[in-house]
């Protein structure tokens, strides 16, 4: 971009100058762009399921509540589950081979 008001300077200035600008109109698009995505506003209107839910989750069908959401609740308990009982395994291993030192010979 070149001001028609003023003087043209040399061609090396006039290079490192449309690449500063580039540069910094790149660094303000990109801050625009973080701060929409922040933004509380949306631009997509989501449709409230707050009742839907409740009928899911409200439901008397002799399911836990934890696992009401479905296969993706499911997947997230025994993934869960499978750690717990790894890192409670571990820790008496541990425990049990820290309480016997090695014996020096």
């Amino acid at each position: 971009m070149v001001d028609h008001l003023r003087a043209p300077l040399s061609e090396d200035t006039e290079r490192t100058k449309g690449a500063e600008t580039s540069n910094m109109t790149n660094f303000m698009v990109l801050g625009q762009r973080f701060s929409r995505s922040l933004s509380t506003s949306g631009r997509v209107h989501l449709q409230n399921r707050v009742r839907e839910k409740q009928k899911i989750f409200q439901a008397d069908n002799n399911v836990p509540v934890h696992l009401k959401g479905g296969l993706g609740d499911l997947i997230l308990y025994r993934i869960t589950m499978g750690i717990s009982i790894v890192g409670a395994c571990l820790s008496i291993f541990t425990i049990f081979k820290a309480s016997f030192p090695k014996k020096s010979p």
